[in-house]
């Protein structure tokens, strides 16, 4: 059976820029939920003192939890081969944060989607960087995940491999025992495409599951377009929702993850509107996974 993480993704600048929020703040409520697992985000501030890793999954196990899952944003796109040799550094290190923290996945990304970049290059650059990780994640059993993504919350361009057909160009080049896919399929709908079209495609590499729902709060998918390149993080128009009230059609990605044999972590991107809102989306889903699995 699935477990469920929660990540905070209503505290993200709070955790990571402005230092307004402690990890063990965030710790501290998220334990209180009724969930298995803290989905961890390698850009807390805190987290730049190692001294601090095995601290934090000490907090963390002396509540019952575990910290299965890092998120993290290597920018594997950039034309620079020097810049990408160090961008392949900070994934080797977040890995070996994955590994002291006792999680098993650790995301990837292919870069960002800058304009001068043909899809071809973007490919092989992408999968290029993400072999040379592979290797080094395996030593320490952990499992690299691609996720569909949109855009990072710190990126000034969106994700190169929006588009379902780049993503899974990436995913079929990529055969390995520690590579596996991080689903989310409200990043689909920003590429304006059908979630369920791309998880039918890659259901068989999905091992773990962002769970969102996401909802334009005014204007279009085309003024999205517009607001998304030259501007640091997220567009205005656009909110994370409460899960099982924004676009997904959770029923149906739950019966196709069934239909594989999925059991892997999922995790939560939600409470930008409050705890409250998370603890629903948590009850959601708990509600869910108890009637496919």
């Amino acid at each position: 059976m699935p477990k469920l993480a929660a990540f905070p993704k209503a505290f993200m600048k709070a955790l990571c820029k402005d230092g307004t929020m402690t990890v063990r703040e965030w710790i501290e409520l998220a334990v209180k939920l009724d969930i298995d697992g803290l989905e961890w985000y390698a850009g807390f501030l805190e987290m730049s003192d190692e001294r601090n890793w095995k601290k934090f999954r000490r907090i963390v196990e002396d509540h019952g939890k575990t910290i299965p899952m890092m998120c993290c944003s290597p920018d594997f796109t950039h034309p620079d081969i020097e810049f990408r040799k160090k961008e392949i550094e900070k994934q080797r290190r977040w890995i070996d944060m994955t590994y002291e923290l006792g999680g098993s996945y650790c995301r990837v990304l292919s870069g960002q989607r800058r304009p001068e970049l043909s899809e071809e290059l973007g490919v092989t650059l992408a999968v290029d960087c993400i072999r040379k990780c592979l290797s080094y994640a395996g030593k320490r059993n952990v499992t690299l995940i691609l996720e569909n993504h949109y855009k990072d919350d710190f990126w000034q361009y969106p994700e190169f491999a929006q588009k379902m057909e780049l993503f899974c160009q990436i995913v079929e080049r990529l055969d390995h025992p520690f590579f596996g896919v991080n689903f989310d399929p409200s990043n689909t709908w920003l590429a304006g495409e059908d979630p369920m079209e791309l998880l039918r495609l890659i259901s068989n590499r999905v091992v773990t599951m962002h769970a969102s729902d996401r909802y334009l709060k005014e204007g279009t998918i085309e003024d999205l377009r517009k607001d998304e390149t030259g501007a640091e993080g997220y567009s205005n128009r656009l909110s994370h929702g409460e899960i099982g009230k924004g676009l997904n059609d959770y029923d149906a990605i739950f019966t196709e993850l069934k239909r594989v044999g999925f059991d892997g972590w999922i995790s939560i991107e939600d409470g930008v509107e409050g705890m409250d809102q998370l603890e629903r989306s948590v009850s959601f889903l708990r509600k869910k996974i108890a009637k496919y699995w």
